[in-house]
């Protein structure tokens, strides 16, 4: 069996399908000319990161990084019982092994609490959301 060669490269395409997609939204004509790309990296402070974390660490910021834009690095501290300072530590030092800096960029998932609460009051108050009283 004989081994095929990759297609070669169009020009202007990165042969990664996530980047050449980015590429096509930021170029002129695009749905996001002008716009700065943003992602984040949302680990669950609960354990330490695993390869498949690693490869979502160089997705993400990794992506950022490539079309000049910013990386968030935010904890999904949505199950208190389960979380650990540790983990946190622990976290931001494999993303800095790895070589990836979120700068100011560091958040919790928890900080936005009390503002995602307001909303689901507001959307409760209009008649678009509603309490389920139901018994699991």
């Amino acid at each position: 069996m004989r081994e095929e060669s990759p297609a070669p490269e169009k020009e202007g395409q990165s042969g990664n399908f996530i980047h050449t997609l980015i590429e096509k939204d930021l170029a002129p004509g695009g749905r996001f000319e002008g716009k700065r790309v943003h992602t984040r990296f949302p680990p669950e402070p609960n354990g330490y990161l695993h390869i498949g974390h690693a490869k979502a660490v160089c997705i993400d910021f990794g992506t950022a990084e490539k079309f000049g834009g910013l990386c968030n690095l935010r904890m999904d501290d949505t199950n208190p019982t389960r979380e650990n300072e540790e983990y946190v530590d622990a976290i931001k030092e494999d993303i800095r092994w790895l070589g990836f800096s979120w700068g100011d960029r560091f958040f919790y998932a928890s900080d936005y609490f009390p503002k995602m609460y307001e909303l689901a009051e507001d959307l409760i108050r209009r008649g678009l959301a509603y309490v389920c009283e139901l018994t699991p």
